[in-house]
């Protein structure tokens, strides 16, 4: 009788989810998993995909390699991990890469900024929620194109804190992953080779995510912190996509961890040393 009744509610579960994707299927406006209507979301990435071009391509030289990894990825699922220089700029130049490979560029981002017309809308990226909130409008403008805000436990206005976890975090993640691709800078600051936090490493272990390491170079000489001013044009900006990872269910954290920190360039261990 009970398994009956365990049946009996899975039927119901199947039920509502499809009823669930109907509705979504069906919505005259259609929005992504965190309530932002899909078409004003286009054009707000679009818009500032055709403000910050001249910034990586024009006054800057972007360069890419490994983008042809891109084409066989699935549209969801998938957690793009990367080194992080500045505040903004790095994660911009993800959006215009990514909007490139879906109209089809291999070798590069594209030589006119078309993809602005349509670019990849279900791309989200994680960032410190004081950061997205408390820095002025444009942070604010940049956080509704896709950004999964969270809040450090080890860090908050420009001070080394502890604190409890956001337990919020892990379901925000999970509605983006679920729609989508995620970029996140698992060391969580700007600083080179800071340890990658755990925190990565249990959202690999829970979510199972396909892992494509990024590395990238450059931004911190071309921009200043945030990425918004200028320092030095003229700089080559790299980006270098690697194989994508999938982890077995039976590896630890430590190991994700280990690997990740390994395939994003930032072990302390390699470290250039200077006399």
């Amino acid at each position: 009788m009970k398994e009956n009744n365990k049946d009996i509610k899975d039927v119901f579960k199947d039920t509502s989810a499809t009823e669930t994707n109907k509705k979504k299927k069906f919505q005259l406006i259609k929005r992504d998993n965190f309530g932002n209507v899909l078409f004003l979301k286009r054009m707000l990435i679009g818009t500032l995909a055709a403000l910050t071009y001249p910034r990586l391509k024009l006054h800057n030289n972007l360069q890419v390699e490994g983008m042809e990894k891109l084409k066989d990825l699935p549209k969801n699922n998938v957690l793009f991990v990367s080194n992080h220089q500045t505040y903004y700029t790095d994660v911009i130049s993800f959006y215009h890469i990514f909007a490139s490979a879906k109209w089809g560029f291999k070798k590069g981002v594209a030589p006119l900024p078309i993809y602005m017309l349509n670019p990849r809308v279900n791309t989200y990226y994680v960032a410190a929620e004081e950061t997205m909130k408390q820095s002025g409008i444009i942070p604010k403008i940049f956080s509704l194109a896709g950004a999964v805000t969270v809040k450090r436990s080890w860090r908050a206005q420009g001070k080394d804190v502890k604190r409890g976890a956001d337990i919020n975090a892990p379901l925000k993640i999970k509605k983006a992953l679920d729609q989508g691709w995620l970029v996140t800078f698992p060391q969580g600051t700007t600083s080179p080779y800071a340890p990658v936090r755990k925190g990565t490493g249990n959202i690999i272990k829970s979510y199972n995510p396909i892992v494509v390491p990024i590395v990238i170079d450059g931004f911190r000489r071309a921009f200043d912190k945030k990425g918004l001013l200028f320092k030095k044009r003229g700089t080559k900006l790299k980006v270098k996509i690697k194989d994508p990872i999938q982890f077995s269910s039976d590896v630890s954290v430590d190991d994700i961890v280990k690997k990740i920190t390994n395939e994003i360039g930032q072990n302390p261990d390699d470290k250039p040393k200077f006399d």
